[in-house]
């Protein structure tokens, strides 16, 4: 059996019974896409281009703007091409794909915001020891492993919506495709679609977040152990960062899951915008959060405006 690609093509939704402000609405979203863009697209420059910036905290830093800079680059066309010129269809191919991505990515963000625990973990309790522990191979196996878990793991459940038929409504719920909104509208058996991705969320969401949760109550209590106010305050404020950006993540994915799972009264719109909060805020506030808090990134900034000012 050939895949159900054949078919009629998926209708994306902007904003229902919205349409006639879509053009409007469209102002805020492309401000923040541009800003999302520019913002890590920035870090990224800053972090190659800036030997001080040379350290795991900062390659780190920058798997997570990049991570941030592919989600946007894969919703941004879609939900634009939505509100701007009102253009809905997409081809079943594409769609799979778009969500695949999307996924991946999300599992992929998870997996960079416990590696960066684990580098203020290490940087807290073995400071001596942690430029022998975090080498350049051992940061880029860690990049590696973190992009292999996302990507992987969501083959399983993504393949068989090529196979599916689909005979009900074309209809996405989203001016982007997402794989619980697709399964939906598949004529088929879809128990292992709706039960994989549960296992899988806990698997890595959850489980990671038990994980940084662990890791920093251990950063506390050798933090609680130095003798130098000082020093405490000086080993805490490294990791605010961090605190915040994961903080940002994972308070937007357990308000998205409440308002799934709980909100079946709340109006559709409200469901719609969480979705988008869920995609647009973190990728935005990574970048603000890590310019303000971090002492040689504003450096860096200053310098890299400073040069084109001389230029």
């Amino acid at each position: 059996m050939w895949p159900n690609i054949s078919a009629a093509p998926f209708l994306l939704t902007g904003f229902p019974g919205l349409e006639a402000a879509h053009h409007w609405i469209s102002i805020p979203f492309f401000a923040v896409y541009v800003s999302v863009l520019l913002g890590n697209g920035t870090l990224l420059y800053l972090i190659k281009d800036d030997h001080s910036l040379h350290e795991p905290m900062y390659y780190f830093l920058a798997m997570l703007a990049g991570t941030d800079l592919m989600v946007t680059l894969t919703t941004m066309p879609t939900v634009m091409g939505v509100l701007w010129m009102n253009h809905r269809e997409m081809s079943h191919g594409a769609c799979f794909l778009q969500a695949y991505i999307i996924h991946s990515l999300s599992i992929v963000e998870s997996g960079v915001l416990l590696a960066m625990a684990y580098d203020r973990f290490i940087a807290i309790r073995t400071p001596l020891r942690y430029n022998s522990i975090l080498t350049n191979s051992r940061v880029m196996k860690t990049g590696l492993g973190v992009l292999m878990r996302g990507f992987l793991s969501l083959v399983p459940p993504i393949v068989p919506l090529y196979w599916f038929p689909y005979c009900r409504s074309h209809v996405l719920s989203h001016a982007f495709c997402l794989h619980q909104d697709v399964m939906k509208l598949a004529c088929a058996e879809i128990t292992f679609n709706r039960v994989y991705p549960v296992i899988l969320v806990a698997l890595t969401f959850f489980l990671d977040a038990l994980t940084i949760l662990f890791s920093y109550i251990l950063i506390l209590k050798t933090v609680m152990g130095i003798a130098s106010g000082q020093e405490r305050a000086k080993a805490l404020n490294t990791c605010v960062s961090h605190i915040s950006c994961v903080l940002v993540f994972y308070v937007t994915v357990i308000g998205l899951t409440f308002i799934h799972r709980f909100g079946k009264h709340a109006p559709h719109v409200v469901h719609i915008t969480m979705s988008y909060v869920y995609f647009l805020f973190p990728p935005l506030m990574n970048t603000i959060i890590y310019s303000i808090k971090t002492k040689q990134i504003q450096r860096s900034i200053i310098r890299l405006f400073s040069m084109h000012s001389r230029a």
